[in-house]
């Protein structure tokens, strides 16, 4: 509601104060074709693109003829990513449109899009500037948005590394013009687009300004002291801004990381699940600034349900310190003690981020992830031999905490002649793995796996394991659900399956040549019918799921043999959506 038009004009028609834009100025910067047009007249760089709406097919071929592949199409009433499609070749035009389109009508109820050139390593800096009901406008900074996933912004920064003050100026003057374009009133977030040239300097143009306060406007909060809820407040109230643009300042660094209910490793698809386990680091909430500041914003507790209605953000993670470097080290290590277990999460994903070389040395463009995927994706960081010494110690130390007085009850593996060697089966990234604990005298114990055997020292401390080797010392945080370990320690986190080889008897391999939904959501749309030859990869069906379309490919070739849905069905995880049988 904070960016609806609708609202804020019914608000103001029964008398109530609405805390935000006036209701013409956020249909006006809303729509984006209308914004452009406002923001040439004011003298703010604007990127090339369409004059107006996309009208047809052909008139919208034309236009990105004349724009120049690569573009990106936008819906007018679009924000947070959805209704944007990148199209690299005209081959791929009619159907990227169709999609954009789709996508638009079911998040906003309007299916309208412009067409703009798409900027080569373009990195997405925005600027937050702010308004009274007197004429003042002042811009408080910038915040670097430029690594995103699906078009949607996974970390935030400010300031903005690499930025000179010559152009933080200009952006920021280039920003209050915006807002005095349209006499803008409260919080709002003027957004760039900054293209890098080979010989390092850079050029900005008007993407869209957000009439509303922006989920990553902790980070702003951090490095001014600021309170931005507050100054909304008093520009409500017909006060006058606090400060003037000369007495504002800004110091250190402040980062945001956004934790998501999804999966980095599967393409970013949403998850749902039942946050079983749910501990955050040493924290404030709702707090701004201070020497030694970690922020973690949520609205959710242990125990809750993420599901698939609802944007797929379940908490924001702020810090702030001196310097870039001092709090990127907060955020890893604020990171490493936030441990979520029934949900698939991106925290994990978050830590490689800011470990890898482009971010770490602010090497930014909204193509990071893209590039850094060797390093970002499908790591890890605890290996097979930590997660069986971790698995082996916490059931054994499980296993003693349980037992009774009387000797028959006693875990300790005595025989009356030689010693016990007891097998455990895992399974670990899709590994089987047996590994063997043998039962010493006095008490020792060893472990056999890979062709190795070392002697094992450990204490149970609750949730957390030590385990002691002869060449190290390990201290992860382990928790249960049903067969599966989840494990955590400084360096990531990992889960490993401990198999009970008779329950699991005469279970045989799961039927194949199906193809089912990988979340719950609604069938959007079919690509092919029954009896299509179909290829590898091709696509073959479109879901939604927390108002994000997805598509499913075809993981073999083969041919359809029938659809299990219409479109519009509403599907639950792990429903068949078509069959799928191999080509004779």
């Amino acid at each position: 509601m904070s960016e609806n038009a609708k609202f804020s004009k019914i608000c103001q028609e029964h008398g109530i104060k609405f805390i935000g834009a006036l209701p013409e100025q956020i249909a006006g910067m809303g729509d984006k074709a209308t914004a452009k047009a406002t923001m040439i007249a004011a003298g703010v760089p604007c990127i090339p693109g369409s004059k107006g709406l996309l009208t047809d097919l052909d008139d919208a071929f034309a236009t990105a003829e004349v724009v120049r592949y690569p573009v990106i199409l936008k819906a007018t009433a679009g924000g947070g990513g959805k209704g944007m499609r990148i199209v690299e070749a005209s081959a791929d035009f009619a159907a990227a449109l169709a999609s954009c389109k789709r996508e638009a009508q079911s998040s906003f109820g309007d299916d309208a899009v412009l067409i703009e050139k798409y900027v080569q390593r373009p990195r997405h800096i925005e600027i937050q500037v702010f308004g009274d009901n007197h004429g003042n406008h002042v811009y408080l900074f910038e915040r670097d948005c430029s690594v995103q996933r699906r078009h949607q912004k996974v970390l935030e920064e400010a300031p903005a590394p690499g930025l000179s003050q010559a152009m933080r100026e200009q952006m920021g003057n280039a920003a209050v013009a915006a807002a005095k374009a349209v006499n803008y009133q409260g919080a709002g977030t003027v957004e760039f687009i900054v293209e890098q040239r080979p010989d390092n300097s850079m050029n900005f143009f008007f993407m869209e300004m957000n009439t509303r306060l922006q989920v990553e406007h902790p980070v702003t909060e951090a490095i001014t002291g600021l309170d931005l809820v507050e100054w909304q407040l008093r520009v409500a109230s017909n006060e006058v801004l606090p400060l003037a643009q000369d007495q504002l300042k800004m110091t250190g660094h402040a980062i945001e990381a956004r934790i998501c209910a999804e999966n980095p490793d599967n393409q970013f698809l949403p998850a749902t699940g039942q946050l079983k386990v749910y501990q955050k680091p040493a924290h404030v909430s709702f707090q701004n600034a201070n020497a030694s500041l970690v922020r973690f914003d949520d609205g959710v507790e242990q125990g809750d349900a993420i599901s698939p209605h609802y944007d797929s953000m379940v908490a924001k993670l702020i810090v702030h310190g001196a310097t870039r470097e001092e709090a990127l080290g907060k955020l890893d290590q604020a990171l490493a003690q936030t441990h979520i277990v029934g949900l698939v999460n991106n925290v994990q994903f978050l830590r490689q981020v800011i470990q890898s070389q482009s971010f770490s040395q602010a090497h930014l463009d909204t193509a990071l992830i893209q590039r850094e995927q060797a390093v970002l994706f499908h790591q890890d960081k605890l290996g097979a031999r930590t997660s069986v010494l971790a698995a082996i110690a916490y059931v054994v130390g499980q296993e003693k905490t349980q037992q009774q007085a009387d000797p028959f009850s006693q875990t300790d593996g005595w025989l009356s002649h030689g010693t016990l060697k007891r097998q455990f089966d895992f399974e670990y990234l899709g590994q089987a793995i047996t590994a063997y604990l043998h039962y010493g005298h006095l008490g020792q114990l060893s472990i056999e796996f890979n062709d190795k055997t070392e002697v094992l020292e450990f204490e149970n401390q609750a949730q957390r394991v030590v385990i002691k080797t002869a060449d190290q010392r390990l201290t992860l945080n382990v928790y249960p659900q049903a067969d599966q370990l989840y494990l955590f320690n400084q360096h990531g986190r990992s889960t490993i399956t401990l198999i009970d080889r008779l329950a699991h008897a005469g279970e045989v391999a799961s039927e194949g040549g199906r193809l089912t939904a990988p979340m719950p959501g609604k069938v959007v749309s079919f690509a092919v019918k029954a009896g299509d030859k179909v290829t590898k990869g091709q696509a073959l069906a479109v879901m939604e799921a927390m108002k994000m379309e997805h598509t499913i490919a075809a993981p073999q070739d083969g041919i359809v043999q029938e659809l299990m849905f219409a479109p519009g069905d509403q599907v639950t995880e792990g429903s068949e959506l078509l069959k799928l049988v191999a080509a004779a």
